[in-house]
């Protein structure tokens, strides 16, 4: 078994990672519409402001004044190997314009409080590089990653920071006092104003966001991720979204929007339905998976799987989602136990999805900052505490980089073995394909993914406090057909078409399955 798995990891690093592009040979044609609707795409989420930081003391805070570093484009650059390494094809950079410093939350400011649609951080920009500007850094990030044949599609974020609201007021909508309007409970960013008296588009703010996405592509980046997209109108983004595909048929719009979530900004603008922002032209939303822990049997399991199928089903465009396990919203999966972290891990690689990991996730970081919510000793905002969200990635402040998996560590890597296996057997991995598998307990799903006569079986316990027992039936699995475990504690019984498995609290087991041809049999 282990000189198998060995010949696999060796085919993986061969093919994937061992493939560099010569910068002399280097000509990039971006096909991530392509990639995304097939869900071909690992994508892997980056704050610049953190990637590459240096912190010296090892006090999660980046102190400039010792010598330390904060992240930027050009000591991004140097780490771009590793996430080649790990098999990512796809980065999205959380926001890189230049953020808001009043009402601020953080001593850096949220990365969502944007305060210019055209101008990039100009702390992303390293003073030690010879490159002339912050852009000219970024694309040159940009260029390195695509060499390593890794698209980059970056943040849009969906409101304005309080300064830009004094700034630009033409581009907000107002309340009845005529104040600028706070969405939800997001204090350091304003509402802006989507039409105009007459009801016709702002055309103020449509330019805005026609310089944004003039940014992104001058600096090279294949594609935008929309925050907060639905609070935007169906008309609105097809002016957006056609005026960047002028210039790139490929270019990407994801919707950070998912046909169960909220409208934030209830009472002020309407909330435009997941299906019209498809029809707009976005390639694809979020598939609702951030209460994993909530969904207790396999029939909402299941569900949830079919709800997404269905509706990019009715598109003749392509179509598809990402997951949302764990994203810079939610608490970190490693703080629920390891169990549940493997769980994430390996649902995010087999389901019929393009799999989205943060940066961090890889290692199981608990995002447990030594210095959150404490009072700052310098900021660079009027926030004068270094405001966290607990156990959640810090986009508030300039700090440490999330923790990654060490070299030593990388052939026993969890994270690694999952992406090796929708590599491997990415055919059908990717596919959106999923039969759902007959159990005869209620807390255990299991669903295969086939092609040929190959297959992947996943299986789950959803009891995150008692251990299950199933029987999994498998149609077409004969006893002589040759099972290759990939991920499980203790190998599960085949017999009569059906696997007999014990799983402890939240346990996956993951198995890739050969039919074997049938044998002639020797007359006597």
């Amino acid at each position: 078994m282990k000189m198998k798995i060995k010949f696999l990891i060796s085919l993986f690093v061969l093919t994937c990672f061992l493939n560099p592009v010569s910068a002399d040979d280097f000509s990039w044609n971006n096909n991530l519409r392509t990639l995304f609707v097939e869900n071909g795409a690992n994508i892997y989420t980056i704050n610049i402001r953190t990637f590459g930081a240096k912190d010296y003391n090892k006090n999660d805070i980046i102190e400039t004044n010792l010598g330390e570093a904060k992240g930027t484009f050009t000591n991004a650059i140097p780490r771009l190997k590793e996430l080649r390494e790990i098999g990512i094809n796809t980065i999205y950079l959380l926001p890189i314009t230049k953020t808001g410093k009043l009402k601020a939350l953080g001593t850096a400011g949220s990365l969502y409080a944007l305060d210019s649609f055209d101008k990039i951080d100009p702390n992303l920009l390293d003073e030690t590089d010879f490159t002339p500007n912050v852009k000219e850094q970024a694309k040159k990030f940009i260029k390195e990653a695509h060499r390593l044949q890794m698209h980059v599609i970056v943040d849009l974020p969906s409101c304005g920071s309080y300064d830009m609201s004094l700034e630009k007021p033409e581009l907000f909508l107002k309340d009845k006092d005529n104040s600028a309007i706070i969405p939800s409970d997001w204090t350091d960013v304003r509402l802006f104003r989507v039409y105009d008296k007459e009801g016709n588009l702002n055309k103020a703010l449509v330019e805005e966001y026609k310089s944004f996405v003039d940014l992104v592509q001058y600096i090279g980046a294949d594609g935008i991720r929309a925050d907060v997209a639905a609070i935007k109108p169906k008309e609105f983004w097809m002016e957006i979204i056609n005026y960047a595909r002028k210039n790139d048929p490929q270019f990407l719009f994801l919707a950070e929007a998912s046909p169960k979530w909220q409208n934030p900004a209830k009472g002020y603008v309407s909330y435009t339905s997941v299906e019209d922002l498809l029809k707009a032209g976005f390639d694809g939303y979020y598939s609702d998976w951030s209460d994993l822990k909530d969904i207790k049997t396999k029939s909402d399991f299941y569900s949830k799987v079919q709800e997404d199928l269905k509706l990019i089903e009715k598109f003749e465009n392509k179509k598809s989602v990402i997951a949302n396990f764990a994203t810079h919203d939610q608490v970190s999966p490693a703080t629920l136990g390891y169990p549940y972290w493997q769980m994430v891990n390996w649902l995010n690689m087999t389901l019929p999805i393009n799999p989205y990991t943060l940066d961090g996730f890889p290692a199981a970081d608990t995002y447990a900052y030594k210095f959150q919510n404490k009072k700052a000793e310098k900021s660079y905002t009027d926030d004068d505490t270094y405001f966290v969200h607990k156990n959640k990635f810090d986009i508030f402040n300039f700090s440490r980089a999330p923790y990654s998996i060490k070299k030593e560590d990388l052939e026993e890597s969890e994270y690694l073995n999952a992406a090796r296996l929708r590599y491997v057997m990415a055919p059908f991995i990717a596919s959106k394909n999923c039969e759902f598998l007959k159990t005869n307990n209620n807390s255990v799903f299991a669903f295969k993914k086939e092609i040929g006569s190959e297959f992947v079986i996943v299986i789950g316990n959803l009891d995150y406090i008692n251990s299950q027992d199933a029987t999994v039936k498998v149609p077409k699995m004969k006893k002589d057909d040759f099972a290759m475990p990939f991920k499980m504690q203790e190998a599960p019984i085949a017999k009569n078409g059906a696997f007999e498995v014990s799983l402890k609290p939240f346990e996956i087991q993951v198995l890739a399955i050969k039919k074997m041809p049938k044998q002639n049999k020797k007359s006597k």
